[in-house]
Parts: C-alpha cells; sequence; structure tokens
C-alpha cells in the first residue's frame, strides 16, 4: 500500500488564497473581453454606416483576431486589443494600496489586463515590421469586475476610482470611442531632417519590400515615458 503524504498547509493556504482568485481574475477578465469585442463590433458597424454616406473611401473595419487579441482599422490608424493571460499585482508602492476597498480585502489587487495600442495601419499593411506602436491604456480588472485605467491623456483620468463598481457595456463603449478619438487627434508628423539624413544601400534596396526607417506618428511611436515629457 502506498504511504500517504500529508498536505502542506502553506502549500494549501496559497492555493486557495492566490491559485483559486487568480483563476477567478482570469475568467472575468475573459469575460469583460468577450463583451469588449461585441462593443468593437458595434462601433464599427455604427460608424462605417454613417462614414460611408460622407465618404465610401475611408475604411472602418473590426477584425477578430484570436481569442485574446481584436483590432478596428479606421483611416489610417488601427487600435490593437489585447487580453494578456496573465494575472497581476502592483508593487507595494502603488497607490491602489492605500484604498479602503483594497485594505478590506487584499485579494481585490490581482488584475487581469487588456492592453490597447495604436498602430499606423501601413505598418501592416505593407508588413513593415520595424514599425513601432504606442500603448495608449491598459485596463485592470480584479475578479469582482472592478476595474480602472492606467492611460494617455482622457483615458488616464477616464476611470480610476478602482472602488466605484464592476466595469459595465457602456463603459467599454466610452474606452472604446476614447481611444478612437485619441488616434485621430494624435497626427502623423515628419521626422526632423537630420534625423533621417544617412540611409545604408540595404535599407533603400529593401524599401519596395519593407520600409526599414520606422514611421509612426512622431518618429516611431516613442516610449510612453518620452512622449509624456514632451507632450
Amino acid at each position: 500500500m502506498a504511504e500517504e503524504f500529508p498536505c502542506n498547509s502553506r502549500i494549501m493556504e496559497l492555493l486557495q488564497n492566490k491559485s483559486a482568485i487568480k483563476q477567478k481574475v482570469y475568467r472575468e477578465t475573459m469575460s469583460v473581453f468577450e463583451r469588449l469585442q461585441l462593443q468593437l463590433t458595434g462601433v464599427s458597424d455604427s460608424l462605417e454606416g454613417e462614414i460611408c454616406k460622407v465618404d465610401d473611401h475611408v475604411k472602418l473595419e473590426y477584425r477578430h483576431k484570436s481569442k485574446y487579441e481584436a483590432e478596428i482599422q479606421f483611416s489610417g490608424d488601427v487600435l490593437l486589443f489585447h487580453m494578456h493571460t496573465n494575472v497581476f499585482t502592483f508593487e507595494k508602492e502603488h497607490q491602489i494600496w492605500k484604498m479602503s476597498y483594497i485594505k478590506e480585502d487584499k485579494r481585490r489587487a490581482y488584475f487581469g489586463m487588456i492592453n490597447i495600442y495604436n498602430f499606423l495601419a501601413d505598418s501592416f499593411r505593407f508588413n513593415r515590421v520595424n514599425d513601432v506602436g504606442v500603448l495608449l491604456g491598459r485596463i485592470f480588472i480584479n475578479h469582482e469586475g472592478h476595474f480602472f485605467i492606467e492611460g494617455k491623456r482622457q483615458l488616464g483620468f477616464l476611470y480610476n476610482q478602482l472602488d466605484q463598481g464592476a466595469i459595465t457595456d457602456e463603459h467599454l463603449k466610452k474606452i472604446i470611442d476614447t481611444a478612437i478619438i485619441y488616434a485621430l487627434e494624435y497626427d502623423l508628423t515628419a521626422p526632423p531632417l537630420e534625423e533621417v539624413l544617412l540611409a545604408s544601400v540595404g535599407q533603400v534596396q529593401k524599401l519596395s519590400n519593407e520600409i526599414l526607417l520606422k514611421t509612426s506618428k512622431n518618429l516611431g511611436f516613442k516610449f510612453h515615458t518620452r512622449m509624456e515629457k514632451e507632450e
């Protein structure tokens, strides 16, 4: 008869208090992302119907990429919504730890994450693999469906009160609209001449297949921290 091994109480405690809650966070985030995709479909259909009355050359399209990825293209921009499959918490210095909502139950500080990226549509169209996008915002969702957003401009202060309730379809619609407005208002600008004076023979030879000089709305969609300083 095989010898029975007693369960380690600490391991059981961690499985119950962490692993189980993380699974619940994942399921809640997955549910929110599925609802987000429905909102993206609705936004795309409504905008396409209206813009076609004005200019049928303006392309507007929703694309389901995978279980964890969806995108909407409008004019020369693409918004990519990506759900991370892992669950996160924050460093002890983060402001969420000061909230009574979190102090009451620290399990509320585990979050799923949905990223919102802005790319140039031509980066995908012409397979310009050196082009980069900008992270407009990150939606964090806990196991109770409560959420907040870290992001640029309007997205940064649109929803930042974690204790104000669960995320609704109305919230998701507002997030999508705000991200689209930001992308449309943030125009493509030419880099300074001094920064693009030189190009290698190899770069020029491959221009027909791939533009190796990075393209973006502001010289390569600079990293978030650098953009914040310049704005």
